[in-house]
């Protein structure tokens, strides 16, 4: 997982401890430009994409996220990656829902500054099935965190994003921000013992490390969220752990060393109604239930 598992697989091999994915690495990485790449983007940019609304976890990114249908008084909600559970990696096939859960996380302002620590009491939804994902209910609210620190969620849009959209990666455990472009969809993208559907595949300027797990896919020109990144493959392996590899829907593999990959995040607000409460069975859903 984006170079996540086999910091994970290595904690528990030394320590004995539960999975702890997206491990950063002990150095800094190198700066990178935020930039479009090219003067046609950054024309065509209709928003500044910063690090306002990311939160930095204990190992992985990720961001305050609210849906089309939220309102400012509902309990604010988190997005990260499926393998980010501090509980553990779900297991193939395993949906959690209704996790009792105290983590916190560090508030970043637009300059990636924490400015507030935010704490969970809810794993509201966590799956490495189809996709990879993790949502925890925070104690407080938009309207609280808006007035408190002057910061706003970000929107997840609720549409399938396109091929060739400009996009950023935000990673607020790194407070580093990469500029690619969404270069296709992977019908299925197989990992170890997980198979994830319709991935987001970045042309190759995403080029992601070890701690940006759960970061934001945000459209460079709406600022909306369009997906979570997740993994890449790191050695040329087929299929293997931080090794994954795309399958067509006529079964053929192929194989993308230091491609990197995300989870769209279009089906989500389907699945959550009046008050942000989660409802698997609503109208549209089509996340995997337990």
């Amino acid at each position: 997982m984006n170079k996540p598992l086999l910091a994970v697989l290595s904690a528990v091999a030394t320590i004995g401890l539960g999975a702890t994915p997206a491990l950063a690495a002990p150095h800094s990485p190198a700066p990178q430009t935020t930039a479009p790449h090219s003067a046609k983007a950054a024309k065509s940019a209709a928003v500044t994409v910063d690090f306002a609304g990311t939160v930095s976890l204990s190992n992985c990114s990720g961001s305050v996220i609210r849906f089309p249908g939220s309102a400012d008084t509902d309990p604010a909600l988190v997005l990260t990656n499926g393998h980010c559970l501090e509980t553990g990696m779900p297991s193939a096939g395993q949906v959690i829902t209704g996790q009792s859960s105290s983590r916190t996380f560090g508030l970043l302002n637009s300059a990636g500054t924490k400015i507030a620590t935010l704490r969970a009491n809810q794993v509201v939804y966590s799956t490495m099935t189809d996709t990879d994902v993790t949502i925890y209910r925070t104690t407080t609210t938009y309207a609280a965190i808006k007035s408190s620190y002057g910061i706003s969620p970000l929107t997840v849009q609720d549409t399938h994003p396109v091929a060739g959209t400009a996009i950023k990666v935000v990673s607020g455990y790194w407070k580093r921000i990469y500029s690619c472009n969404v270069d296709g969809f992977v019908y299925r993208l197989k990992e170890g013992d997980w198979t994830f559907k319709d991935s987001v595949r970045y042309t190759s300027a995403c080029n992601t490390i070890g701690g940006t797990s759960g970061s934001p896919v945000i459209d460079a020109t709406t600022g909306k969220v369009v997906a979570v990144n997740n993994t890449g493959n790191e050695d040329g392996e087929r299929c293997t752990v931080n090794n994954p590899c795309e399958v067509d829907a006529s079964g053929n593999v192929t194989v993308r060393q230091g491609i990197n990959y995300a989870q769209e995040t279009y089906n989500i607000p389907a699945c959550f109604t009046t008050g942000n409460k989660l409802n698997l069975s609503a109208a549209g859903c089509t996340l995997p239930k337990p």
